[in-house]
């Protein structure tokens, strides 16, 4: 069977030898997963659809060069991630997070209708309270530690994907991704009365 980066590969290998339509399925297949990611980092909405054409600009132009020694989309993601970066240190901002979380698959909750009788104004209210306690936990989070724990918790990405999107040994990445969740395990203690030696 062909896997997710042999097709990646192969339209890679189209775009290199001139094939425009190639690099048009490439985006179209991670458009949305790279404004997810720059959601993360940027607030305003017409912003993100600016930074994320610009990476795929980059991209684009990167590409000649372009070995696949690693996935294309940890390639891509590293590009989003460099280009976000240098959007907010053009405009002298530090990334942020968005205050609530969206669900970017409502298909996979239609059940929550039937789950109505349990979500009390107590529980929703406590759930909400959590939410915003972990994306504040994470606005608050140095630059890598934030890069590390959204590509790992939010996009899902393995560790060693993650080290080559940010350029860092795999041991750097685990240590960050700790660190991250220490701090944001000392952020929801109070609220969910936890013992210290417990994270969660």
């Amino acid at each position: 069977m062909t896997s997710e980066r042999d097709i990646d590969a192969e339209l890679v290998a189209r775009v290199q030898r001139g094939d425009k339509k190639a690099f048009e399925l490439l985006m179209l297949k991670y458009q949305r997963k790279i404004l997810r990611l720059l959601s993360r980092f940027i607030r305003d909405p017409s912003e993100i659809d600016d930074v994320a054409q610009e990476a795929f600009i980059k991209a684009y132009r990167a590409l000649p060069q372009f070995r696949g020694e690693s996935a294309f989309y940890t390639w891509l993601y590293r590009i989003a991630i460099n280009t976000a970066k240098n959007h907010l240190a053009a405009s002298n901002r530090r990334p942020s997070s968005p205050s609530e979380y969206e669900n970017e698959d409502g298909e996979t909750f239609d059940e929550t209708d039937n789950l109505s009788d349990i979500n009390t104004p107590e529980s929703m209210l406590a759930t909400r309270e959590i939410a915003e306690t972990v994306n504040m936990a994470i606005e608050s989070l140095p630059e890598e530690l934030r890069t590390a724990i959204v590509l790992r918790e939010i996009e899902g990405m393995s560790y060693e994907d993650i080290a080559q999107s940010m350029g860092c040994p795999i041991g750097t990445v685990r240590s960050r991704i700790f660190r991250a969740r220490e701090a944001i395990a000392a952020r929801l203690r109070p609220l969910l009365d936890t013992q210290e030696d417990r994270r969660w």
